[in-house]
């Protein structure tokens, strides 16, 4: 019941995502860890709205897996990003517009915003470029995303990791937005980034928010 439950879970994250116009066409994919040394993850090639449980893929963080599915041709960066974080539950990675247009001028996003902290610093590194679904693009995001929940990838997109599906689809999400509001503030003017000072304040605040008090 409990691996039912996951493999709708990702195909409802899929075409939330899709529905949000975070990935077009069968472009970017989703897993979520399955024990010490596995994930389940979208299968490649297959369109949201034809996606459904029993093409979710179920394999090992060295690229083992069975049936008839192939598993996403980027589980590579899955994997790696699994092995590197043991903190990481799902991981999200898509084609959002601004995030792949900041990602091919090669550009993080820095401290314009305070919400810039909730992604582990003071900024959203763009990681070094390499060819998709490669391990060499594994290994440049997992260095990318040291002390990081979230980064861009070089002339691709995007990535997120979460303790949860929720999490990691919240922060791809909040990762898109700011990412065009950066653009707008910076086809305005040049935006007046906080010091580490005020991010620091940002960070210590960020340890309890959100968080409902006890009744």
């Amino acid at each position: 019941m409990k691996d039912q439950s996951m493999r709708r879970s990702l195909v409802d994250a899929t075409r939330s995502i899709a529905s949000k116009g975070l990935n077009s066409g069968t472009s970017g994919n989703i897993s979520l860890r399955l024990g010490e040394g596995g994930m389940l993850i979208t299968p490649t090639g297959i369109s949201p709205e034809k996606l459904d449980a029993a093409a979710m893929v179920e394999m090992t963080l060295e690229g083992r897996w069975d049936g008839d599915f192939r598993p996403s041709s980027e589980w590579n960066m899955h994997a790696a990003i699994y092995r590197a974080f043991p903190q990481a539950q799902a991981v999200v990675h898509a084609h959002p517009d601004h995030c792949v247009a900041l990602s091919c001028l090669r550009q993080g996003l820095p401290a314009f915003h305070y919400m810039i902290a909730s992604f582990g610093g003071d900024d959203v590194p763009c990681s070094d470029y390499a060819p998709f679904a490669t391990a060499d693009l594994a290994g440049a995001v997992v260095r990318t995303l040291a002390e990081r929940n979230a980064c861009l990838i070089a002339n691709h997109g995007m990535i997120a990791y979460g303790p949860d599906l929720a999490t990691a689809l919240a922060r791809t999400e909040k990762l898109e937005t700011l990412a065009r509001q950066y653009m707008i503030a910076s086809m305005m003017g040049r935006p007046v980034m906080l010091t580490a000072d005020e991010l620091s304040v940002v960070k210590d605040r960020y340890k309890t928010y959100g968080q409902q008090r006890p009744a």
